[in-house]
């Protein structure tokens, strides 16, 4: 299933490309029927959905309690976040900064000409704010944030756990072999759920096109097809930055994170990539204890592809309503980004929400995320797949740096003596292939 998975999604997207288009030239004149239709269509994408939150909490609790519990001590804790978060803002800052690069360069929004004429966006930018953004990091209940699948929150109580199982010591043993135990239980839950990913990929796009129609790319294919570029070239430098610490084996990690990558554009949902994310850095040699921590943290904090939009955007909109904004302003407005930004991991439709609040605090028209908004679905596939290399590679290179990065799973050969079923995660009764002679470090 492993090797078929990527076929499979493939397969779903042509399909549901295919389908979708099928179904708008049948359905499309008639408005409310093609929402129908797309609305069954989109019940494959749904379920899925739902299934990757009803895993999506105890999967990153177990996964990162258990990792800080190994961590061994506070002081490698500390310093592994603080690298972390060290990678996040400049990667962050780099993003913003191509962003605002790539949309004075094209300037898709140009001759537009837009009529400013004071409508609603129909975009709620009230739950963004600093004040609000930092009490919601922390959490009132424990199963609140579970139930509301609040990842931050669910970072925060996990790590006073993980600490305090730490400094409890022998005590806190019993705890964490249960907390191992569901570790493998969610991953194993997790390996059933991907299985309907394909299904999922091919809802999802069906869906759209079915609306939609092939004919909303073309029209705006231009903003869709510059924001592209732009982010094809964060790709580029993305790896060249991992290749810096990663060297050839940048190569093989993009070859880890296919999978993913495709769940990730597909769907246009983080959280559909997360589990296989999991899977997938552990095959390329990230030991438990640095991604169960870091890559959590990078779903909060380190969203590349929608902090290069940030900008994108906004610019675009001042673009088409005919606004001169100077270079002074438009490095405001990425300042403020930065910080706004931060905020993108607590709010719904959050990129929407963050570009419609920079929008409202320079005076610029907030009805322009209005005409945006037919395409809005296309451009979130790819920023949403940016933010998963983004974090895929962050983590990796944290691991690097601390000297923890393994051997990646290679084509392995069974044992003789070895059992005929393995588990579908980790390297148990698995042997390396004789050329690979680096040594594995213990988890």
């Amino acid at each position: 299933m492993r090797n078929r998975l990527t076929a499979f999604i493939l397969a779903g997207m042509i399909l549901g490309v295919v389908t979708g288009f099928a179904a708008n030239l049948w359905v499309g004149g008639d408005k409310a029927l093609a929402k129908d239709v797309a609305g069954y269509f989109h019940l494959l994408a749904d379920i899925f959905l739902h299934l990757i939150k009803m895993i999506i909490a105890p999967l990153v609790f177990s996964t990162l309690v258990a990792g800080i519990a190994h961590m061994g001590d506070s002081a490698a804790l500390g310093r592994i976040g603080g690298r972390a978060l060290a990678w996040f803002i400049i990667a962050s800052l780099i993003s913003l900064t191509l962003g605002l690069i790539f949309v004075n360069f094209f300037a898709p929004g140009e001759g537009l000409n837009l009529v400013r004429s004071g409508a609603e966006s129909g975009v709620n930018t009230e739950a963004l704010n600093f004040r609000d953004f930092v009490l919601h990091v922390f959490p009132t209940s424990m199963v609140g944030a579970m139930a509301e699948n609040s990842i931050l929150q669910i970072v925060v109580f996990s790590l006073f756990i993980g600490v305090a199982l730490t400094a409890i010591g022998e005590k806190g043993k019993p705890i964490i072999t249960v907390i191992e135990a569901m570790v493998e239980l969610m991953l194993q839950v997790t390996s059933y759920v991907m299985r309907v990913a394909p299904l999922a990929v091919f809802g999802a796009l069906a869906s759209a096109i079915t609306t939609e129609g092939l004919g909303v790319l073309k029209t705006f294919g231009e903003l869709v097809g510059e924001f592209y570029l732009s982010l094809l070239a964060l790709w580029v430098l993305l790896c060249c930055a991992g290749a810096i610490f990663l060297g050839r084996r940048m190569i093989k990690l993009l070859k880890y994170v296919r999978e993913p990558l495709l769940l990730a554009f597909s769907t246009a949902s983080s959280e559909a990539a997360y589990p296989k994310m999991l899977e997938q850095l552990d095959r390329f040699g990230v030991p438990r204890r640095i991604y169960s921590f870091v890559l959590p943290l990078g779903y909060s904090f380190n969203l590349d592809g929608s902090m290069m939009y940030s900008t994108f955007a906004t610019i675009f909109i001042a673009q088409a309503y005919g606004i001169d904004l100077p270079i002074a302003t438009q490095i405001t407005i990425l300042l403020v980004l930065m910080v706004t930004s931060k905020g993108i991991a607590a709010v719904p439709r959050a990129s929407l929400v963050v570009v419609a609040a920079t929008l409202g605090q320079f005076d610029l028209p907030v009805e322009g995320i209005a005409f945006i908004l037919a395409v809005d679905h296309f451009m979130d596939m790819g920023r949403t797949a940016t933010n998963v290399l983004g974090n895929a590679i962050a983590t990796s290179v944290i691991t690097k740096w601390e000297g923890m990065l393994e051997v990646e799973e290679p084509d392995y050969v069974p044992h003789p003596k070895a059992p005929a079923h393995t588990p579908a995660h980790g390297r148990a009764g698995l042997e390396l292939a004789p050329d690979m002679v680096e040594e594995d470090h213990r988890r």
